[in-house]
Order: structure tokens, then sequence, then C-alpha cells
């Protein structure tokens, strides 16, 4: 079903979102509840309606703001969650009723909130679903997948801007983190397309004939598919670029965008013989630079990958050479980028990533220990160092690490999640079962959906164990 705007909605629908309004200026915040939701109860795909049920929601509340109701936002819901959990497949606008109930106390719910991604989705809701997503992303700034889904989410309904910067803001966090930048590519391509004059499109103020020199080629366009197709776009953009690139042989904007939509279209080779050129330019000393080509790189590994046949009775072998190739390539390109940048701690950072996923403990400690100096990677890098110190079995050294991030973490995202559970696994290592099911309750009061919290919680108390 598409989203309708109030003009679309019957008289007396119409009127009773009138007096949901009129209640809401009231602040009888109930009352505009109740009316709201008769409404979408009609016509859940009214998208002005659901946006002031959120309000309302939100203002009887207090706004939603502040930790203790932060630590209240998943109490007492696991029930109707799982109930709306089951009716997602047969009836997802009952499941989407269903979370609007649990939101009508909890507005600041995040399973509620992806419960409702989940059933707008399969609705065919996307405005319903980006504005649960950018409460979930409030509520977890650190979460990637949610990032990557609201980004997403933002792209396809035209804010690709926004949905771009989202992504950036996250990769700065995370730049080993090759989903993410992968993700954060893909946008940056589409951007590519939006400024080639394709963003008409996206909201419906354009079409293929606006933008097409060539009608006769519009025309057999529409024919065949009328939903834009990037691929060809890509390309007709590459030629485009590449025309002018005749003229403008240092248009270096135009060869970071070429590279883009190279990459896009999995001509790896090519992206980087793009990049090569910008390298050998005059202003070819930018660290930001090495990192999109050893992230092209990369990308051209998952690729080989992703074409070897899981049938065949080598794939395993292949594609475990394949990504030991890809490691120790990122591990040397970071290693030289650390060596002619000697004081971006975010390549620290980076490093200290890659030395802990090849196993090389006593490297990344160094690397943290560099990276921490850097505000905004100073919690992450703590966090490594702590999960180094563990796996050296320095127990107390990881706990001390631990405590002390979780001293300078005030929002409980789910970074300090992370913290949280860490700590849990380090008294769990040290056989201390009782302190590791204090840190995993913490977790479980608020997202019993965290990891294996729920399980570890749930198999404590089932053996009649009780924490001090």
């Amino acid at each position: 079903m598409a989203e309708k705007s109030l003009n679309e909605l019957p008289r007396e629908l119409r009127m009773l979102f009138t007096k949901g309004n009129e209640a809401m200026q009231r602040e009888n915040f109930d009352y505009a509840i109740d009316l709201f939701s008769q409404v979408l109860a009609k016509d859940p795909a009214v998208y002005d309606c659901r946006k002031a049920l959120r309000t309302a929601q939100m203002r009887k509340a207090g706004g939603g703001s502040g930790f203790f109701k932060r630590m209240l936002s998943s109490a007492g819901s696991s029930p109707q969650l799982a109930k709306g959990h089951m009716a997602l497949s047969k009836d997802p606008a009952e499941a989407l009723r269903i979370a609007e109930q649990i939101l009508n106390s909890e507005p600041l719910s995040s399973g509620a909130h992806k419960l409702v991604v989940e059933a707008a989705t399969a609705l065919e809701l996307p405005k319903t679903a980006v504005m649960s997503l950018e409460i979930l992303a409030n509520n977890s700034p650190k979460d990637r997948d949610v990032a990557i889904k609201f980004a997403k989410a933002l792209a396809d309904s035209g804010e690709v801007g926004k949905a771009e910067k989202i992504l950036a803001d996250l990769y700065r966090s995370f730049p080993a983190d090759n989903e993410l930048g992968q993700a954060l590519k893909d946008l940056s391509a589409r951007k590519t397309l939006d400024e080639g004059g394709y963003d008409a499109l996206a909201d419906g103020t354009g079409s293929y004939r606006d933008i097409l020199k060539d009608k006769d080629e519009a025309v057999s366009l529409e024919q065949q598919n009328r939903q834009v197709k990037t691929e060809d776009v890509a390309e007709r953009l590459i030629n485009e670029y590449e025309e002018r690139l005749k003229t403008e042989p240092k248009n270096l904007k135009l060869l970071r965008s070429l590279a883009e939509l190279c990459t896009q279209k999995k001509e790896f080779d090519r992206a980087i013989s793009f990049y090569d050129q910008i390298k050998s330019s005059e202003v070819g000393g930018d660290a930001s630079l090495d990192r999109n080509i050893a992230d092209t790189v990369a990308r051209k590994f998952d690729h080989q990958i992703s074409l070897l046949d899981p049938n065949a009775p080598d794939y395993a072998d292949n594609a475990a050479k394949l990504q030991a190739e890809k490691q120790a390539y990122q591990l040397a390109e970071c290693q030289k980028r650390a060596e002619r940048f000697p004081t971006e701690l975010p390549i620290r950072f980076e490093l200290g990533q890659l030395y802990f996923q090849a196993g090389k403990i006593g490297e990344a400690i160094q690397e943290f220990q560099k990276a921490q100096g850097n505000p905004h990677r100073r919690i992450a890098s703590l966090n490594f160092l702590a999960q180094c110190f563990a796996k050296r079995r320095m127990f107390d050294s990881a706990i001390r690490t631990l405590q002390n991030a979780l001293k300078e973490k005030q929002v409980f995202d789910d970074e300090k999640k992370d913290l949280v559970y860490n700590l849990g696994c380090v008294f769990e290592s040290m056989g201390k079962k009782d302190e590791a099911i204090k840190q995993f309750e913490v977790i479980y009061e608020v997202d019993i959906g965290y990891r294996d919290v729920g399980a570890k919680v749930d198999a404590f108390y089932a053996g009649g164990q009780t924490s001090a």
C-alpha cells in the first residue's frame, strides 16, 4: 500500500484526526492517542496521522528524554513484541498496530520501533519506517546496522545528502568496518548520480524524458522498465565524465566521481586507475585518498569471493585463501599509511583493529594506546585495549580499562552496551559468575535482544542461581 495524505481520507476519518489534534493542543494526550489510533486502525497508510500519534506518545511521556525513560523503554513489552513478530508474516498491519500499542506507553522502545520498521517495510510505507529508524538511530547512535538501514531508507525517500552524512559520521568512528565503508561508497555514488541531474526522478518531479536528449531512447526505456536502472545511469555518467575529462584533465572532483561510479559497477581496476591519477596530482598527499584505494581493493577481494561456486569442492580453501590475501593487503597498506601519516590517530585506530583481527595482540595494544589520544576514538580504543588484555589473560587490566571507559561513557547506547557486555565476559572468563551476570542484567533490563544476553541471563536463573 502507498502512504496517503490527509486529503485522501474520507470525511469521518478527517474529523477524528482534527479532534485528535485539538485534544493534543489541550494536552489531553490519552484522548489524542485514542483518536489517532482509531484513524490508523481504519487506514494504517496515513503518514501525517502516524506522525501526530508519535508526537502525542512522546509528549505524554514528557518528551521521552532522560536516562530513566530510556531505561524504561524496553521493560514489560516482551510478550507484546513476541505477539507482534508472530503476526508480522501473516498480517503486517496487525503487527504495526501491536507496535503502536507498545509505543503508547513506551515511546522509545527499541523493540517496538524495530517492529514498526519491519511491518512498515512489508506494507511499503517508507516514511513510516524512516520515522522509527530515526528514533532507533538516536537511541543507539553507534549501531552500524541501524545506521545503514536508516541511511538507505533516507536515500530511498530522496534525502541522499542526509543519509551520506549519517554514515560518514559513523564511519569516522569505525574506519575498518568494510560493510559500513561499502554502504558509504554506494551512497556517495548515488549522490553523484543525483548531482548528474537524476535526482528529480527520486521525488517524482522528473523523468527520463526530461533528462535524455534522445526521446526515442526514453520511450524505449519506459517500455522496458519504468524504474530507474542505476547501472545504465552509471554507465551513461561514466561516458559523459570521460568526455569532460578530455577538456578538464585536472578536474579532481571529476576523477573521484569516475572512481566511485566504476567501483559501483564493480570495475575495480578502472576505479583504482582514476584514484591513481588523483594521487599523481600536486595535491595527491591526502590520507583519505589512500583509504579510498584500500577500500576499493578490499571490495575487489570481496567480489572475487562472491564469484566462487559454494558447491565446488575447493570452495572453502579458495575463499580462505582470498580472505587471507585481503587481510594481508589491508594490514600492509595500513602500515604504510601509518608511516606516511604518523600523526593521524584515526589511522592508528584502524591499524590497531587490523592487528587485532590478525591476532597480533602486542602490536594492537601499542596502536590502541596511541589511538586513545583521539577524543573521537578514546572509548572505542579503551574497549579494544581491554579485549587485548583479556586475550592475554591480563584480566585485572582488562577490568580496569573497561571500568575507566564506562566512567567516561554517559549515554547508554550500543557502545556502552558493548563495554558492559565485554566486562561481563571478562568476569565470566575468570569464573566469577555472579559478577558476570550483574553486568549482563544491566543490558537485559534495557535490551533483551542484545547479542546472547537473554540466553545468558535466562540460563543463569533457570539453574536456580541468584546473583548477590
